[in-house]
């Protein structure tokens, strides 16, 4: 999925589209979000922001991102963000709402609310302590400090800088990289994204209950069944 340069009202609206779409993919298991032009996402279109500048208009938009964004790390798909040049802003909170994050070389991640007299609020913070923890995240927020690879890996906000930074070639990788988790049927990759979901969401009462229920579908199922006629060795 191929994410715009800046992000517009139209541009909010066209991802709400395409995680609907992606909500309703029954034989999907991976997806990638890489940006335009070598450039993942370069934040909010100014003159956007300007024509909602009211307290209203405002948390408007935050409550339609928020949804948007939760609905999309919520996917039954593996996900990854293919950070190109610059993720800044409201395009690095979009690389927290997928499962792992890429660099190429050169790219960098930035949380630069601040310098907008903002605080992120699609819920790119809440998910940001989770992934690197509070300490860190109050050093990305208000110091709205350049991430770049190197930098990203050691927080563990990246999990590997591919080798190219042109688009064809990265994208190249990334689904290479991508394949290692998706190697199997659609039925069992959407099951461990489900478990997991619930595992990292919901209270450990009602996660056991979930998973409970999840493992059930997958149980006496075609893929369990033929795994049981080959009888596969776990070296």
């Amino acid at each position: 999925m191929c994410a715009n340069k800046s992000e517009s009202g139209t541009m909010m609206l066209e991802l709400q589209e395409r995680v609907t779409e992606l909500e309703n993919w029954k034989d999907g298991k991976g997806l990638i979000i890489y940006g335009a032009g070598n450039t993942f996402c370069s934040g909010s279109d100014l003159n956007a922001v300007k024509a909602m500048s009211n307290s209203q208009d405002g948390m408007n938009m935050c409550m339609f991102m928020q949804n948007t964004l939760t609905r999309l790390m919520r996917l039954p798909l593996i996900s990854v963000a293919l950070v190109q040049g610059k993720a800044i802003g409201g395009g690095a909170e979009l690389t927290t709402a997928c499962d792992f994050r890429l660099m190429a070389p050169g790219s960098e991640i930035r949380f630069v609310h601040k310098h907008m007299g903002l605080v992120p609020g699609w819920g790119g913070a809440a998910r940001l302590v989770r992934m690197v923890g509070s300490r860190a995240a109050l050093q990305l927020l208000s110091g709205a400090a350049r991430v770049d690879p190197q930098r990203a890996l050691c927080l563990g906000l990246s999990e590997e800088t591919l080798s190219s930074s042109d688009g064809t070639k990265a994208l190249e990788e990334a689904q290479v990289w991508l394949s290692q988790y998706t190697e199997g049927p659609a039925s069992v990759i959407q099951a461990v994204k489900k478990v997991v979901t619930v595992g990292r969401e919901l209270p450990l009462e009602d996660a056991l209950r979930t998973e409970k229920d999840i493992f059930g579908t997958v149980w006496g199922g075609p893929a369990n069944l033929q795994a049981l006629v080959r009888r596969p060795k776990h070296n």
